[in-house]
């Protein structure tokens, strides 16, 4: 789980300066940041979903060689 430690610290950090540095009020401040998790969990889940079509590919690819 250090990992995960070390990524929650830094997340906090970043988020703590962006607040400091900026005149966002907390709805303002809310948005950028969880489009920014959105887009987090979006691509993890595509990277997931493609290369299990990659996998699937070769296998049918295998299939038809094997034929």
């Amino acid at each position: 789980m250090a990992p995960n430690n070390d990524l929650e610290k830094r997340l906090w950090a970043a988020a703590d300066q962006l607040r400091a540095n900026s005149s966002l009020t907390a709805q303002q401040y809310s948005q950028p940041v969880l489009g920014l998790i959105f887009l987090k969990f979006a691509d993890h889940r595509f990277t997931a979903v493609e290369k299990e079509l990659f996998q699937k590919k070769e296998v049918v690819g295998t299939c038809f060689l094997s034929a």
